[in-house]
């Protein structure tokens, strides 16, 4: 995997790790027009998402599965990481990453959502995109503000790794 911006790979994995803000995620639909779809997610090195089996983002997939994706604050000072990679999609056994990410984003699943989402009769899919390239920015350092969710830091150099 490439990484350009002002952030090393353990600064990316502590954002993203920490992050809870739905990934932005950017695809084509089977006559090349472009898709984008917001989505709960967790990162592992990945970027984790559930989503309904008979969603449309899931018949884009299997029609073309490069994506790019974007996760970043909502408030400045204005950091985030994009990137674009590959997807694959494959059946979330019992819910298991919808059930996590309810607890990651909603801190559980006692909510009418939740209720909604985890019924059994319902199919649910995780989307797994393994990333090719990542890009970071960090404004903190040339932007008032004080970041909201304490993941913007100040920085000023830039770091490549891996190349492509």
């Amino acid at each position: 995997m490439r990484l350009t911006g002002p952030w090393d790979r353990e600064r990316v994995d502590e954002f993203l790790g920490a992050a809870q803000i739905p990934v932005r995620l950017g695809c084509h639909t089977p006559a090349g027009d472009p898709w984008i779809v917001s989505l709960w997610f967790r990162w592992d090195g990945a970027v984790h998402c559930a989503t309904s089996a008979d969603a449309d983002l899931v018949s884009f997939l299997a029609a073309d599965d490069h994506v790019s994706f974007e996760v970043s604050t909502n408030d400045p000072p204005y950091a985030g990481v994009r990137g674009r990679g590959t997807a694959s999609v494959e059946p979330d056994v019992d819910k298991r990453l919808l059930r996590r990410l309810f607890g990651r984003y909603l801190g559980g699943t006692d909510n009418d959502l939740a209720d909604a989402l985890l019924r059994p009769e319902r199919e649910e899919v995780h989307v797994r995109i393994e990333p090719e390239r990542l890009h970071t920015w960090d404004f903190s350092g040339r932007m008032p503000g004080e970041p909201t969710d304490g993941t913007a830091v100040a920085t000023e150099t830039s770091v490549t790794t891996e190349p492509e």
